[in-house]
């Protein structure tokens, strides 16, 4: 009665599916005839038998401990739990006849169906790719497929991969499982969202990202992607996983072949880099900055303003700015892409020199900055008509530096009066 009354406080109330201890933990089906072994939980009897006798087990399927008896006790009382909820539930059927419930899928009986088999075979892959295969047909197969706890039960296989004793079964069925995982809607709010939020889940995730094929990482990060829509609190994953994460999640920016997996991993980088300067020191101490020096130059319009959004976000740490300024190709990089790529990679260049210029402006910053061609951009911006946020920055910039670029002879005279130096 102890696990009872823990089920109960650990599992929402559902309605549309029976309660979490009613439940076989080996088909998560509805019990009818259910017996305790000695480890005190409580199975299905044909369910454990099948494991016992059929598998030749020797083991709890739950806690995984080794078994010495075999002995199978009927739980009386949870069995008449079980009927007067179904009495209950039966009751609420017939008032509620005409509710909004909404109406199982075409495929609902196939989807428990590999659910139940998911969870007592331990051949768990194809079953995993048939579950695949439906839910991407349409929206309405993944939402019976959400309303059948169906991700509770790819978590369950999720966090298997952080057991000692995990081997590749257990690897190709979590990226299995993983195919499915990333294609379900997630939002703050939503069943999905609290499930792969528990820390058990981000760890096997982050795992998945530093060692699974390029399928699964792809998967992983598309997940991350959406979580990081959510307001995510990303502190857990960056204490857990330390600068291993942002390199993980740097080597998938560094695809060439992927775009999508590079576009979700820039995205991530984004929303953490937002969140605190304790992330920017560890994406720094990770290498972000060299890394995306070495990447603009080949990038294309979209990449490249992600990426120099991270910059952007990476140099308002003083950390961040002495990176890009000792790096041979920093200011070169960011200064080719203004006035090259696109309005908004214009302006967050504009801004990345402008931090350069503000809180890092050494003679030898100065000089570079106009022998590579920066000050020209510069030059060219302050002589666009139109007044904007942009140009006033550079006009700071100008004031803050002017005197000192106007001494180098490659500096353009007739600016001189204009800037009134």
């Amino acid at each position: 009665m102890e696990d009872l009354e823990m089920s109960e406080k650990n599992t929402p109330a559902d309605h549309d599916f029976p309660p979490y201890h009613f439940r076989c933990p080996i088909s998560m089906e509805l019990m009818k005839d259910p017996v305790t072994i000695s480890t005190g939980v409580t199975y299905e009897r044909n369910n454990i038998e099948k494991w016992f006798f059929s598998y030749k087990k020797e083991t709890c399927p739950a806690t995984m401990q080794s078994l010495e008896n075999f002995d199978m006790i009927p739980n009386h009382t949870l069995k008449r739990l079980i009927v007067a909820w179904q009495t209950e539930e039966d009751a609420k059927n017939v008032i509620c006849s005409t509710s909004s419930t909404p109406r199982p899928s075409a495929n609902h009986d196939e989807i428990q169906a590999l659910l139940n088999t998911i969870m007592s075979s331990p051949f768990k892959v194809n079953s995993i790719k048939k579950l695949r295969s439906i839910i991407e047909i349409d929206d309405e197969m993944k939402n019976d497929f959400i309303r059948s706890n169906g991700v509770e039960v790819l978590v369950q296989i999720l966090d298997q991969i952080l057991l000692e004793s995990s081997d590749f079964t257990t690897f190709r069925a979590c990226e299995e499982a993983l195919c499915i995982l990333h294609q379900l809607p997630i939002s703050g709010e939503g069943k999905t969202f609290k499930l792969l939020s528990k820390q058990e889940s981000t760890r096997s995730m982050t795992v998945m990202l530093q060692r699974g094929s390029t399928e699964a990482r792809l998967h992983s990060i598309t997940i991350f992607e959406k979580m990081a829509k959510t307001e995510y609190d990303w502190s857990f994953v960056i204490q857990d996983q330390g600068i291993d994460f942002f390199k993980s999640v740097l080597e998938l920016v560094s695809d060439e072949i992927c775009s999508k997996a590079s576009s979700c991993a820039l995205k991530v980088l984004i929303e953490i880099l937002r969140a605190s300067k304790k992330n920017k020191l560890r994406a720094i101490e990770a290498g972000a900055v060299c890394v995306l020096i070495e990447l603009l130059p080949d990038s294309k319009r979209s990449k490249c303003e992600k990426m120099l959004q991270v910059i952007k976000l990476l140099c308002e740490c003083a950390e961040g700015r002495q990176a890009l300024v000792e790096h041979s190709m920093g200011i070169v990089a960011v200064s080719k892409n203004m006035l090259y790529v696109s309005n908004a990679a214009t302006k967050i260049g504009v801004k990345i020199i402008w931090l350069i210029c503000n809180f890092h402006p050494t003679e030898r910053v100065l000089e570079e900055m106009l022998i590579c061609g920066s000050v020209k951009k510069l030059l060219a911006l302050l002589q666009m008509d139109s007044r904007s946020s942009t140009k006033d920055r550079v006009v700071k910039i100008f004031k803050m530096h002017g005197n000192s670029w106007k001494l180098y002879p490659c500096f353009p005279w007739d600016l001189k009066d204009y800037l009134d130096l």
